[in-house]
């Protein structure tokens, strides 16, 4: 069953699309504030909710990263429909999902925001092998730090799961694999968006997806004020702007 305000979300504007997808744990609520701005600039926009996300935290548990990539092929060709061109605009996971299958599908630019790059506990990567086994016996982990919001209404507002899933460090892992293969094919325009004080994925991942991104029309935007979650936290508002010029400028690469 889906949480109240877990469910996607549409609306239906222009001809040409956004696709958007939410982080790990979230729900495509995080994402709405940010549809409600394209949605009045003339796009359309489609949030997507991921596979395991909005229900229950049990059902994260058996997740894998090929069924949030059906989430958003799903979405892609649905927004297809009623769309002739579109723009991926993902934060977190959906950011590195988005870099991950924007070379896959016919889009025209890719916005990520807090992408991580690899996953950011640096003792999760040697652990992998032997993961699968300990998320059986420790299923669940508290987050790790204090909170990096800066608008704490919002903060209390956020729909998530308030644990770290340990499976799904797994499935981040091997997706982030295939997106850093897969930046040096990314040929159209790609904006990239960070938060300086992000408390989740540090800064440098921005900079060292950037560097290997095979586009040569491609932006770093560095937010002050702002934690991990950019479309809710406090410098939202020129996040959306950005993101809205950033589209303009694709329509008119497109042609």
């Amino acid at each position: 069953m889906i949480l109240p305000r877990g469910e996607p979300f549409f609306y239906q504007r222009g001809d040409l699309g956004c696709l958007l997808v939410h982080g790990l744990t979230g729900a495509p609520e995080e994402m709405r504030w940010m549809g409600e701005h394209l949605a009045t600039a003339g796009y359309s926009v489609l949030g997507v909710r991921l596979f395991g996300h909005a229900t229950q935290q049990e059902d994260l548990r058996r997740a894998r990263w090929q069924d949030w990539w059906a989430s958003v092929e799903d979405g892609y060709y649905l927004l297809r429909g009623s769309c002739s061109k579109v723009v991926l605009v993902g934060l977190s996971l959906g950011g590195a999902l988005s870099l991950a299958m924007a070379s896959s599908l016919d889009v025209v630019g890719v916005v990520a925001m807090s992408a991580p790059y690899v996953v950011p506990d640096p003792k999760a990567a040697p652990l992998r092998p032997v993961l699968p086994a300990l998320s059986l016996i420790w299923p669940y982990l508290s987050p790790p730090g204090p909170s990096d919001w800066h608008d704490h209404n919002a903060e209390r507002m956020n729909l998530d799961y308030r644990v770290v899933v340990l499976r799904t460090v797994v499935e981040l892992h091997d997706l982030l694999t295939v997106m850093r293969a897969s930046l040096p094919q990314l040929d159209m325009p790609t904006l990239l968006i960070h938060a300086r004080e992000d408390g989740s994925v540090p800064p440098e991942h921005a900079e060292e997806i950037y560097e290997l991104l095979g586009s040569t029309d491609k932006e770093l935007l560095w937010l002050e004020n702002s934690g991990h979650n950019i479309p809710r936290d406090a410098a939202r508002e020129v996040a959306f702007q950005a993101t809205e010029n950033f589209i303009r400028h694709c329509m008119e690469v497109a042609g």
